[in-house]
Parts: C-alpha cells; structure tokens; sequence
C-alpha cells in the first residue's frame, strides 16, 4: 500500500505511472530510432545503387516472416507472464519463459536448414526477377542473412519477457541499440568502399543479434535470475499452455506478414525491382508516426492483461478514451506528414529516388486503417479475444494477392496495390471497434466474446 501522500502527487494508480514511464522513455528511444531508419535509407542506396538497393528491400522484406514462425510463443510468453505475476506465481512464469526458450530453438534449427537448402537449390534470380549480371552475390547474400535472421529469431524472446513485465522500454531499447549498431557499421561500409549486396545483408541481420547475445545474460544472470531458463523448469503442460494461447498470434502474425511481404514481391515481380523503392521509402516516412504510435499503445496490450486479470474494467474504458483523443492526434499528423512529403524527400533523397505523390496520399490513408485497427487490437489482444481478429486479418491475406493481380491487370500502377490493402484491412478496423464496445458494455456474446 503507497501512503495517501505519494498517491496524491501521483495522482494516479501505479499501473498508469509505469505505463506513462515506458512511453516516455521509448518515446526518446524510437525518437534516435527514427533518425536511425531515416539515415540508413540514403546510407544504404549510396552502397548498393538503386536497383541492388530495391533487390535488399525485397530480401529483407522476405525475412521478415521467419520472425514469426515462433508460432506465437513469443506473445504467448508476454501475456502469460503477465498473469503469473499478477499472481505472484513465479514457478509458472519461469517454466513459461523456459518452454518459449526451449520451443523456439526446436522450431528454427529444421527451419533454417531447410531454408538454406531452398536457397542454394531455388533459381532466386528468376523468382525475383533479378538480372544475374547486375547482383551476383544474390544466393550468398540471401544464405547469410537467413543464418543471422534465424539466429536471432531464438533471442528475440527477451524482447517478450520485457513486455510481460510491462517493461516495453527495455524491449525498445535493445532494438534500438541493434539499429544504431546497424546504422554504425553500414557507414563504415560506406567509407571502407564495402559496398557488396553481401556486405549490407551481414551488417543488417548480424547487428541485432549481437546485441540480443549480449542482452542475455544482463537479462538472466544478472537482473531476473529467478526467471532464467533452465531445463528443470521445462514442462509439456506449460509448453501446451503456451500453445494454446501462441498458436492464434501466430496466425495473426503469419497473416500480417503475408500482407507486407508479398505486397514487395508483387511490386518486384509485376514492375521492376526499381519500383520497390518508392514504394518501401514512402512506407518508411510515415513508419516515422508509425513507430510512436506503436510506443504509444504496445505497453497498452500487457498493461490491459494485468487490469483484466485482477478485474479492473474502469481502467480499461478510461484508457480507450485516452487512445481515441490520440487517433485525433494521429488523423492531423498525417495530414501534416502528407502536405511536407515533397520538400521533406527533396531533402532526405537527394534526388535519387523520385516518390509520386498520389502514392503518398495513399500511404497515409492505409496507416492511418492500421493505426487505427491496431488501438482496438492491442486492448483485445490484452484479454485474449483474438477469434474476430483471426477471421478478417486471414481474410484480407487470402485476399490481397488474387485481388492484386486482377486490378493490376487493367490498373498497371503501384497505387493499385496499396489500394487493395487498404480495402482488405478495412474491414477488420472496424470489427475491432465493434468487438471492444460490445465487450466492455457486456453485450458481447458468441463470436463476439472469443
């Protein structure tokens, strides 16, 4: 129990304070990560050109995936942990973080090796549409950047554990420090003249994990030893536990993904790899308003875990009003991003790649459906209602690439495609919205309480 004092000067319940504390401080973070991103897009098109720079943004885009194959262990362990601790059941939550540890090494080992035996096997440059003579260094490039990417899918974990102890900051920081290294050896690249398609995909997919390797024992050994793996605690029942709840994440997750990846492989494959860069800078710029409100609303998901946990409903509903006054926030500050576009890639690109602005317009119309989907969600997310979210968002990825290619067809222009996903993901915007209303007045029934 605080005394009345100190609940006077805060003036508010102890999980709002820790709550307001990691937006603050990751605001600061993805603030550098920001200027980060920023600064790599120029660094990186100086290295490569533009048409190897196009071919790393769809590999990279490609990789993203396999992030994901942790069959939703990862937000599992976040949500589980949450309620242990809620609980002060310390056992469970280190068997919890000990069977996702487990887990997610069985799961990438088979993967990789399959992976890597399709890489050199496959004819990427064919299935890229890549000349053979302008990236030659296509496979190796590919080959090295899966064996970091799966190395750093089994560590990525303690981004998770972070979250479940409604430390998102720490989660934001260890990110950040792998951007910043990225960013770091990219511009040595660039002065040493390292300036091979092999070269930036190492620099990309080695610099997390490095800082992932050295986050570990900080993490285990030295500030939560008490919930360090360790085979003692692994447990089938746990792991089944883990599943149970992991496995609809993972759906939504792999559906998520499907959408971002193949909306690069089909700008690749239908256009050129030159007209990936419009298309992936422009998702860049506004990733800027993206990411803070992502600051904004992550510590959102765990933090409406703990209040639905101990049955603390009046802090949920409080919080969603705090979350529609910032999509106000967010509407204007879209405008504002789109009215400055021109003379903010004048400045950014140096001339190097030319945007369309009716691209820009679009861009900002389909992240203003995500962010807006994603301020229902993350509250769902928190008192596991995913059945709805599962239904639309598998939806719109079944849909995307056939209604894709249709349009194309007769509609030959990349704003077709951003089009498409605006429309696939409209849907599921507004079901979350009415899923949430209907949950928090108690009319929610069937479908729409699962």
């Amino acid at each position: 129990m605080k005394p009345a004092w100190l609940k006077k000067i805060l003036g508010e319940d102890s999980r709002t304070i820790l709550m307001r504390k990691n937006i603050f401080t990751s605001i600061l973070l993805k603030a550098w990560s920001g200027f980060v991103f920023l600064a790599l897009v120029p660094l990186t098109l100086s290295c490569l050109g533009t048409y190897e720079n196009g071919i790393w943004l769809t590999i990279s885009s490609m990789l993203i995936w396999i992030d994901h194959l942790d069959i939703g262990l990862g937000n599992g362990l976040r949500n589980r942990l949450t309620t242990y601790l809620a609980h002060d059941d310390i056992v469970a939550a280190r068997q919890a973080t000990t069977c996702t540890f487990v887990m997610l090494i069985l799961i990438i080992v088979p993967v990789m090796l399959v992976i890597l035996a399709m890489v050199y096997s496959a004819d990427l440059y064919a299935f890229l549409n890549v000349d053979p003579l302008c990236s030659p260094q296509l496979t190796d490039s590919c080959a090295v950047a899966v064996v970091f990417v799966c190395s750093t899918f089994v560590f990525k974990f303690i981004g998770n554990f972070y979250m479940g102890l409604q430390l998102p900051a720490v989660s934001n920081l260890i990110m950040t420090c792998g951007h910043t290294l990225t960013l770091a050896a990219t511009f040595v690249a660039w002065l040493t003249g390292s300036h091979s398609l092999i070269a930036i995909a190492a620099i990309n997919t080695c610099s997390p994990l490095a800082i992932y390797l050295l986050a570990y024992p900080i993490t285990f050994y030295k500030r939560y030893p008490h919930l360090r793996p360790s085979l003692r605690y692994f447990s089938f029942s746990a792991t089944k536990d883990l599943f149970t709840i992991g496995v609809k994440f993972f759906t939504l997750q792999i559906a998520g993904v499907v959408l971002f990846m193949s909306s690069t492989m089909l700008i690749s494959r239908i256009f050129t790899p030159d007209m990936v860069n419009p298309y992936q800078i422009c998702y860049r710029y506004f990733t800027i308003l993206l990411i803070t409100f992502t600051i904004v609303s992550t510590p959102i998901w765990s933090a409406t875990n703990d209040a639905y946990a101990r049955g603390d409903e009046r802090w949920i509903l409080n919080c969603r009003k705090r979350m529609d006054k910032i999509m106000l926030l967010v509407a204007l500050a879209l405008l504002l991003m789109v009215l400055l576009s021109k003379p903010v890639y004048a400045v950014w690109l140096r001339g190097q790649v030319d945007i369309p602005h009716s691209l820009t317009i679009l861009m900002a119309i389909y992240m203003f459906v995500i962010m807006y989907s994603l301020s229902y969600s993350n509250f769902l997310n928190g008192i596991n209602m995913l059945t709805l979210q599962l239904i639309f968002t598998c939806g719109a990825a079944l849909a995307f690439i056939p209604l894709t290619l249709l349009l194309t067809r007769d509609y030959h222009h990349v704003d077709t495609i951003i089009i498409v996903m605006i429309a696939v993901n409209l849907p599921g915007m507004i079901v979350n919205r009415m899923q949430f209303n209907r949950i928090i007045n108690h009319s929610a029934k069937g479908i729409w309480k699962r």
